[in-house]
């Protein structure tokens, strides 16, 4: 690993019991991810959320909620390229018509769709956040979700 912990936004957006991620794809193999990406020198959590919102999916959110959840993704030191991350995922309130305009200027997105709560347990979702997912309440308390890892 090189480096220390890389911080990462990412936004839960949630409409009619559906949860919108995007695909990625390394290496020939496909997973799933909530919408966000790196935090930029000089940017905080909110801007870079919005601005990795509006490449990745094409959506200006109306409003941002959070931070709501934390969680850490820390290789084992056998994975040599692996990098420590900080996911901080914020509440986002996304209009009503983003739904039918999902667009990426993103070329690490290869697909992006609202995938309904209780499919997502199916998914290779990274970080492996499906319990959260599950369990989560707009205006609930703010949760630490600890160490994940997905090989």
């Amino acid at each position: 690993m090189s480096g220390g912990p890389r911080i990462r936004v990412a936004g839960l957006v949630v409409a009619d019991g559906a949860v919108l991620l995007v695909r990625h794809e390394k290496a020939g193999r496909g997973y799933w991810l909530l919408p966000g990406g790196g935090v930029e020198e000089g940017e905080s959590l909110t801007e870079a959320l919005e601005r990795e919102l509006s490449e990745e999916c094409g959506l200006a959110p109306l409003a941002i909620a959070g931070p709501i959840a934390l969680v850490e993704t820390i290789p084992p030191s056998a994975v040599a390229d692996g990098r420590h991350i900080l996911h901080m995922i914020f509440a986002v309130d996304a209009s009503a018509s983003a739904a039918e305009a999902l667009s990426s200027s993103d070329p690490a997105v290869i697909a992006h769709a609202y995938i309904p709560l209780h499919e997502v347990a199916a998914l290779d979702l990274r970080p492996p956040i499906h319990d959260f997912l599950a369990a989560y309440r707009p205006g609930g308390p703010f949760v630490a979700l600890g160490r994940m890892w997905v090989e």
